[in-house]
């Protein structure tokens, strides 16, 4: 009997009474082992399996295009400008969206009822690799709106200002912004304690669906949350607007008149995709928790992982004059000329 209490009165001396820095934050008996991502799976199975059938074409479709538009950025000689460098980052961006996001939910609509289970660290990296690509594609859109104000409102110097070592510089801010934002949110949501559960109502480890699931100074977090998506989506935004609307004083007032239908069409694509993309984000994450319903968040999320990103590459190949070249000439039915660079508006 002696050896037994003093073999318990040197396991209880060995752990720490407050975890420390370098201790798991599901270390708490009360936090969750696992997280179970709970999607559709209440839902009939008939109707989860229509679900399935329907977006999993979307799903290749996006896919497929946005990698098209990477290819064609890449290789084609007439699109190796500014332009065309960020619209190949964007997409590259979006397919690496699609791909975080929707595999596990088209998953999730054909296994049995009871949701996904996924360990934390599963759950976090989801999260800050969503918030990451979604940093990232503000920045990047703001970077679009930056070289077109140069590319129409100083063309003589547009050369000389957006050089080769520009447009990469700024696209590793944007991916580096991104990155930073996303590893802060995480970290400041999973070091909360858990003691809600581990059921995710949501098609996916989102920051509010995890969010609700902790206790202790959560209301802390929330303020957090709320004030970097309007940093990242106030800020950002602003800079499109006031560019594009330099840039449209600028082409009411000077050129013929199918130069400014050419750059009314590029300025029309790059402002179409900000809205939808600035309308979705705002919609889901400037709002606080209170506010809103997990719910409806979730239908709402098979627009901004489905439809929306299949839009951007809808709009930039139909709308684009050079692009639709490029995928001529890539198929054999192009003019001749394809070494001609693109125009910069």
């Amino acid at each position: 009997m002696g050896i037994i209490m003093s073999r318990m009165e040197a396991l209880r001396s060995s752990v720490p009474t407050e975890p420390g820095p370098a201790m798991s934050p599901w270390a708490n008996g009360t936090a969750p082992r696992e997280f179970v991502i709970l999607g559709f799976s209440g839902w009939p199975p008939w109707l989860r399996a229509l679900l399935f059938a329907l977006l999993l074409p979307l799903y290749l479709a996006t896919l497929a295009g946005n990698l098209l538009i990477l290819g064609l950025a890449a290789a084609d000689r007439a699109l190796r400008t500014p332009m065309y460098f960020f619209l190949g980052a964007l997409s590259a961006v979006e397919a690496a969206y699609s791909l975080v996001l929707t595999p596990r939910m088209l998953a999730g609509f054909l296994l049995p009822p009871g949701g996904q289970a996924v360990a934390p660290a599963t759950c976090a990296a989801q999260m800050g690799l969503f918030v990451a690509l979604g940093g990232a594609e503000c920045l990047l859109l703001a970077a679009m709106a930056l070289d077109r104000y140069l590319a129409i409102c100083r063309p003589l110097d547009y050369p000389r200002l957006m050089t080769a070592g520009l447009c990469w510089g700024l696209l590793a801010s944007c991916c580096a912004g991104g990155s930073v934002l996303a590893l802060g949110l995480t970290a400041a949501i999973f070091r909360l304690p858990f003691c809600r559960g581990g059921a995710v109502n949501h098609v996916f480890c989102d920051l509010p669906a995890v969010l609700v699931l902790a206790c202790g100074d959560r209301e802390r977090q929330e303020r957090v949350l709320l004030a970097a998506c309007l940093l990242l989506l106030v800020l950002p935004l602003a800079l499109i607007l006031l560019s594009y609307a330099r840039v449209l004083l600028v082409i009411l007032g000077a050129g013929g008149a199918a130069g400014r239908r050419r750059a009314f069409h590029t300025v029309g694509s790059h402002l179409t995709v900000a809205v939808l993309h600035y309308g979705c984000a705002t919609a889901m994450y400037a709002r606080p928790l209170r506010s809103r319903s997990l719910d409806e968040d979730k239908l709402v999320s098979l627009v901004y992982i489905n439809l929306t990103p299949l839009l951007y590459p809808a709009i930039y190949t139909l709308r684009n004059r050079d692009v639709r070249g490029a995928l001529l000439r890539v198929v054999g039915h192009g003019p001749p000329g394809a070494g001609r660079q693109a125009r910069v508006t």
